[in-house]
């Protein structure tokens, strides 16, 4: 089959591997080149670099919604289009131009967590199960018919990072199944719920931000969602400090109030409960252990933070 794909971030690459792997991807649409680190060193997208490992033509539009890109796109004479994670919204007329259709890989199950942030969403929630489905693409977000779909546990410790991790590899399977199934002519089209949809709006780094005036199980909650991106943070003596790992404890207090310093670890009571902080990130610094963050700000038992 004469596939053309379109995606951007280091999620989409598994599926893209494995479409190279069965098919005949004709061209690849990625997001434009970005600056980026502290040198603002323009970098190609994680897709963009394993098509060229392949050889295949790269688009890089601005906008999809220009008469070129739309002819273009129309020459590579594609039987299917498929969009893993591409970052923009693609207009009705493009979405008409394969005769096989758009299909979509989305990492939850929908019609739930619709949107951009579905992998923090679910863990955010507290959802132990969580998953990856395929749809053919509509006009609207994440609303089309669906496909396929497969279940992942969400595990007790897992962050946003290592469910993502997961979720590609099975987003890739999911999507061979689901080439195959309309390259045969068997593939179903299950019309979403509409009423049951919930959504998951890209995130900000506000967002990320807490206070100890919350319960820790919450707290500990949005810690492993956050990560790796954009990071929980809140704020200790005037200083905006990033929390990457922490430990929801039952031991509490005055919310804030540090209660321990117990081996590479700070404890830290929270409205319900408290946080065992065991991976801590100061502004410009490096990420040390509780416990040393505690000893570079002179922290002692009793402290509110």
């Amino acid at each position: 089959m004469r596939v053309l794909f379109m995606g951007t971030p280091e999620f989409a690459v598994p599926s893209l591997r494995a479409l190279i792997d069965e098919h005949e991807v004709v061209a690849v649409v990625t997001q434009p080149d970005r600056r980026r680190g502290r040198g603002q060193k323009y970098a190609f997208s994680p897709v963009k670099q394993v098509a060229l490992e392949h050889g295949l033509p790269v688009l890089q539009p601005e906008r999809m919604g220009t008469e070129e890109l739309h002819h273009e796109l129309q020459g590579y004479q594609g039987d299917l289009f498929v969009v893993v994670a591409f970052g923009q919204k693609l207009p009705d007329a493009i979405l008409a131009l394969p005769p096989l259709g758009c299909i979509n890989v989305h990492s939850s199950l929908l019609p739930k967590y619709r949107g951009a942030a579905p992998i923090n969403a679910a863990i955010l929630a507290g959802d132990t199960v969580t998953g990856v489905s395929t749809m053919y693409m509509g006009s609207g977000w994440d609303t089309g018919d669906i496909i396929l779909q497969v279940e992942e546990a969400i595990l007790p410790r897992d962050t946003a990072g290592s469910l993502h991790d997961r979720l590609m590899v099975r987003g890739a399977e999911l999507l061979q199944e689901t080439v195959r199934q309309i390259a045969e002519g068997r593939a179903p089209r299950i019309p979403q719920n509409h009423s049951q949809a919930t959504f998951a709006f890209k995130l900000a780094k506000e967002d990320a931000f807490f206070g100890f005036n919350r319960p820790a199980e919450e707290l500990d909650r949005l810690i492993r969602g956050m990560n790796p991106w954009p990071l929980a943070y809140t704020e200790v003596r005037g200083e905006k400090v990033k929390i990457w790992e922490a430990l929801p404890c039952s031991q509490g207090g005055t919310p804030g109030k540090v209660l321990a310093l117990e081996g590479s670890g700070l404890l830290v009571a929270c409205q319900q409960g408290s946080l065992y902080l065991q991976q801590v990130q100061r502004p410009g610094g490096r990420v040390v252990s509780g416990a040393d963050f505690a000893n570079g700000l002179r922290l002692s038992i009793g402290d509110i933070l």
